[in-house]
């Protein structure tokens, strides 16, 4: 079992950044696959990046490459969204998850356990 909560959503001018976080709790975080995603205003739900139980690879959909940097840190039971250049259409309500699979997930139907979300609001 796997309990998530997301932090560091906020109000942020266009080209600026954000640090999410996902706090995680339960014994097989470490063993879990992780991923971000997010819910834009009258949008379904919509996959940003995911990474593996190690950290080792990392996988980001295409709007966000380059600009968006998923990590974690197992020690701490954390991941992180570092969000740079950041646009207006990027404003969502986003959304930590994690997987009983050590490999990357890129469905929300293959996760599952997710936090509660965090809105992140990008003014142009």
């Amino acid at each position: 079992q796997v309990q998530l909560a997301e932090s560091g959503g906020g109000l942020v001018q266009a080209g600026g950044s954000l640090r999410l976080s996902c706090a995680a709790s339960g014994r097989t975080f470490g063993s879990s696959a992780l991923g971000w995603f997010r819910q834009r205003p009258g949008k379904e739900r919509e996959f940003v990046a995911a990474i593996t139980w190690s950290g080792g690879s990392t996988y980001y959909t295409d709007f966000v490459k380059g600009r968006f940097t998923i990590s974690r840190d197992n020690a701490k039971k954390k991941m992180y969204l570092q969000m740079n250049g950041l646009k207006p259409e990027d404003t969502a309500v986003y959304y930590c998850a994690a997987r009983n699979a050590l490999s990357l997930g890129v469905v929300g139907a293959e996760y599952d356990y997710w936090g509660q979300g965090t809105q992140v609001t990008v003014s142009s």
